[in-house]
């Protein structure tokens, strides 16, 4: 567009007032003006000019900033072309046409980028909506049943966003998310469906776990008592949750008869252990005075009345701690087992028939010895060395054996 020449100088005026415009298929009558100065009809006609050259120019930045779609920068471009080429003006119309002449291949241009974008962009989008419906399915095929319904409606909410692809394969797309979020749906209505079923027989079921614990809380058969209390916890925990409005009621509830009980029991246990404390004492006291005069043992009898008394007095005590008992007993036994063997020593010394062997033992010994000294005897009478010496051998073989017979004997004399 040739800006620097004045509009001015693509027009005339004739005498009577009319105004020409050039242009270069020539020259043709733009209208008249009459009563006016030639300069003051040509301003009138430049002014027409200068608005339609504002329109072109607005269209072409417009244009060159890409603010304007190529259908609409098309049916502007159509309206200022029949404008400029009927226009009533005066000016450089030629230029105007060829401004918006150089606007068509930028026009097309934008309209070529445009449908490239727009290509890409279904692309894009077909390729985001087709990992979309995969992962629905996927979801819809899973077990997620609290995470699935947040990332269901992060996916529609992502969806929505999204330009629409061709129509056959964007409602194809479309159907297979949807099936999946209705099948997903269903499948998790059945499973709380289901779970609210565990839930109501797991509530039955831990209200009768309740009722027996509440008839235990007042027990004080400890002991058994305490295992139907582990029980009843075993019962429990495979009861499964109840529904969530009663479950932590019924747990309460619970928990309250157990802590009865086994409070009652803890102060019980600790009474006793007091008790049993005290009787350790007095067991250990009796048990060092038993040790010191039972032991050792000198006449069996006597340590056995003792004892006797002791084992009075000691069962009468009462329990003492579980820990203790084994030492405890290991000292008694000790104290028993000394008048036992004590006893079976003496049984032995005074046994009527060990006693008669012992003599007959004696005897017999002392009538060999008898006779190897006779033999003895002769054979030194004789000068047999041989049979001096195994003589000899005999008899101090015998003799031994006689000396410890004789000992055995004199045990039952002391």
């Amino acid at each position: 567009m040739n800006s620097s020449a004045s509009p001015a100088t693509f027009g005339r005026v004739e005498a009577d007032g009319t105004v020409y415009v050039r242009t270069a298929d020539g020259e043709r009558s733009v209208g008249q003006v009459p009563d006016v100065t030639p300069e003051e009809a040509l301003a009138f006609f430049t002014r027409r000019f200068e608005n339609l050259q504002v329109e072109v120019q607005t269209l072409a930045s417009r244009v060159e900033a890409r603010t304007v779609s190529p259908d609409d920068a098309r049916k502007a471009l159509s309206h200022l072309r029949e404008a400029v080429a009927s226009a009533n003006a005066v000016g450089d119309l030629d230029s105007l046409s060829a401004t918006l002449d150089g606007l068509v291949p930028q026009i097309d241009q934008i309209a070529a980028e445009r449908k490239e974008a727009r290509k890409r962009a279904n692309e894009q989008a077909l390729a985001a909506k087709q990992t979309m419906v995969e992962e629905a399915e996927r979801i819809a095929a899973g077990d997620d049943w609290r995470g699935g319904v947040d990332r269901f409606r992060k996916l529609l909410e992502e969806w929505k966003k999204l330009p629409r692809i061709d129509r056959s394969t964007d409602d194809a797309l479309w159907h297979r998310f949807s099936s999946a979020r209705t099948t997903y749906t269903r499948r998790r209505k059945a499973q709380f469906a289901e779970q609210a079923e565990i839930r109501e027989a797991s509530r039955v079921k831990k209200e009768k776990i309740l009722a027996e614990a509440q008839e235990l809380a007042s027990s004080t058969d400890w002991g058994p008592t305490s295992g139907a209390f582990r029980d009843l916890m075993a019962r429990w925990k495979a009861a499964g949750p109840a529904p969530r409005a009663v479950d932590e009621q019924l747990w309460n509830q619970f928990r309250a008869a157990q802590d009865q009980f086994f409070s009652a029991r803890n102060a019980a246990q600790n009474e006793m252990n007091a008790e049993q404390t005290a009787n350790l004492e007095a067991k250990e006291a009796l048990l060092a005075e038993a040790e010191e005069t039972i032991l050792p043992v000198v006449d069996f009898a006597e340590s056995k009345e003792a004892f006797r008394a002791f084992l009075t007095k000691y069962h009468q005590i009462g329990h003492v701690p579980r820990n203790a008992i084994r030492a405890l007993d290991s000292r008694v036994r000790a104290i028993e087992s000394a008048i036992r063997d004590a006893e079976e020593a003496e049984w032995r010394r005074t046994d009527p028939e060990a006693r008669k062997r012992a003599e007959d033992t004696i005897a017999m010994f002392s009538e060999h010895i008898s006779k190897l000294e006779a033999k003895l005897s002769k054979a030194e009478a004789a000068g047999d060395k041989k049979a001096i010496k195994d003589a000899q051998d005999s008899i101090a073989i015998y003799a031994s054996w006689l000396e410890q017979a004789q000992e055995t004997l004199n045990d039952f004399k002391r």
